[in-house]
């Protein structure tokens, strides 16, 4: 009898000790699971769409400071601004802010690094992947559209391809002006390394996303820096792959490559396809004005 009770005792305190186990691994199990529903939750429920910016080599988050205060002043809208710089130590410094109640804030993503070459953009793009985790974390939005300016376009494109997995999130617009997908080649059969490596790995891009590219034609044949065949190679990366793919050339005075941000057709075509989402004239006190045709 005495040996059948500590058997007994002996096997509830192993139910005891496999039930204590049970509940400590179910904590953290629980806690993880409430806050990933509740993050979810958020994100579903946010009314944020945000315009995130990238600028070309050479150029800090400063980049895109006089864009967004002629969209507020052209369009009477008051657009926040928050601007990142990722380190390449991968720390991130910020100034500026986005207000609580703006729903389509500009969100500029610099680096430390901004060297030109395929090496350099490659670690831009994996920098910016930082930033766009902290981004997502913080402001818990489900969906955003990005502008990209000379490199700024290859690094969307590499951010898309090795990084973008989440798909609690949608991209659903992005405009590029004078990327060179081929870098310096103006001839389309001569494929860099770059441009076969983009085409390769194009399967992972988001396939619902419209994708508007400018080219500036200052000299017809290219920007003054970036050759008009070099930007148009992004439709091997691009079309037939994604929703809508659309390439427009600028034309005029301002049709330089660092120039092209500041003309009034790139104002309005920005304002139209990435501000409003390709709706004519969205918000309040739009002026009217017309936008020029795409070249498919």
């Amino acid at each position: 009898m005495r040996t059948r009770n500590l058997r007994k005792n002996k096997n509830f305190k192993y139910l005891v000790a496999i039930a204590i186990i049970l509940v400590l691994l179910g904590i953290p199990s629980y806690i993880w699971t409430k806050r990933n529903v509740t993050t979810l939750a958020g994100r579903y429920n946010s009314p944020m769409s945000p315009v995130i910016l990238i600028p070309g080599s050479s150029a800090s988050a400063n980049r895109f400071d006089d864009l967004v205060k002629t969209v507020n002043r052209t369009y009477g809208e008051h657009h926040s601004l928050l601007k990142m710089t990722v380190h390449t130590n991968n720390k991130i410094t910020y100034s500026g802010r986005i207000r609580s109640n703006d729903e389509r804030p500009f969100i500029v993503v610099g680096f430390e690094n901004n060297k030109d070459g395929y090496s350099n953009i490659k670690k831009q793009a994996a920098w910016f992947n930082i930033a766009f985790n902290q981004l997502k974390k913080r402001y818990r939005f489900n969906n955003f559209n990005a502008f990209g300016h000379s490199n700024g376009g290859l690094i969307w494109t590499l951010f898309f391809e090795k990084y973008f997995d989440d798909s609690t999130i949608t991209v659903n617009q992005m405009l590029t002006v004078g990327t060179p997908y081929n870098f310096e080649e103006k001839n389309t059969s001569n494929r860099t390394q770059m441009l076969n490596d983009l085409v390769k790995s194009r399967d992972k891009i988001p396939e619902d996303l419209t994708y508007y590219s400018i080219a500036g034609t200052k000299l017809y044949t290219d920007d003054g820096i970036v050759p008009l065949g070099s930007v148009d190679a992004g439709k091997y990366v691009y079309e037939g792959h994604i929703k809508h793919y659309t390439l427009i050339t600028l034309t005029g005075s301002k049709a330089q490559h660092s120039d092209m941000i500041d003309s009034n057709q790139f104002i309005t075509i920005f304002h139209q396809y990435i501000v409003g989402n390709g709706i004519n004239n969205p918000g309040r006190n739009k002026p009217n004005k017309k936008v020029p045709k795409p070249q498919q």
